[in-house]
C-alpha cells in the first residue's frame, strides 16, 4: 500500500467510528492524504448563537476534526497537544464551511498543523494551528496491509 492509499485507508478507518465529526456534527470527509486532510460541514440552524452567526466553537469542532485526520494521516495514533484559532469572518446560516489543514513540520513525536476553514465563495472565515504528539500505536490495526 502507497502512502496515499494509506492515508485514505486510516481516515476512513477513523471516520467510520467518529461519532461527532459524522454523526454530531454532520461533517464530511472529502480526503485525506498524507499530511493533509480536507472536511466539509454546513452551517445549521442549531450552530448559531446569540449573534445569529455560527458558535466558533463549532467552527473549532471543524477545524480540530481535519486536524485530527491530518496528522492521523501516515498510520501513527496521534493527538492534540495544544491549538490555536482565529476567526477571520463570521459564518452564516446555509454556508458551506471547508477545512484544508496541511502539515507544516514534523519532528521526532511532534507535529504542527494549519488550517484553513473557508465559506462557498471562497472567503476565509478562520485559521487554526494545531500541536500534534504521537502516541504508541497505530490508527489502523495490526497486521493490516501498510
Amino acid at each position: 500500500m502507497d502512502a496515499h492509499q494509506l492515508a485514505a485507508a486510516c481516515g476512513a478507518s477513523m471516520f467510520a467510528v467518529d461519532r461527532a465529526s459524522k454523526d454530531f456534527m454532520q461533517m464530511e470527509l472529502l480526503s485525506c492524504e498524507p499530511g493533509r486532510a480536507v472536511m466539509r460541514m454546513v452551517v445549521r440552524e442549531e450552530m448559531l448563537n446569540g449573534h445569529q452567526i455560527c458558535h466558533g466553537g463549532f467552527i473549532f469542532t471543524l477545524a480540530d476534526s481535519t486536524f485530527a485526520f491530518a496528522c492521523n494521516s501516515r498510520n501513527f495514533a496521534t493527538v492534540a497537544s495544544g491549538a490555536s484559532i482565529e476567526f477571520l469572518r463570521p459564518a452564516q446560516l446555509g454556508d458551506v464551511l471547508s477545512c484544508e489543514g496541511v502539515e507544516q513540520l514534523v519532528q521526532g513525536r511532534h507535529g504542527i498543523f494549519d488550517m484553513k476553514v473557508s465559506n462557498q465563495r471562497g472567503e476565509t472565515v478562520a485559521m487554526f494551528r494545531g500541536k500534534s504528539a504521537q502516541l504508541k500505536g497505530t490508527v489502523l490495526p495490526a497486521g493490516a496491509p501498510q
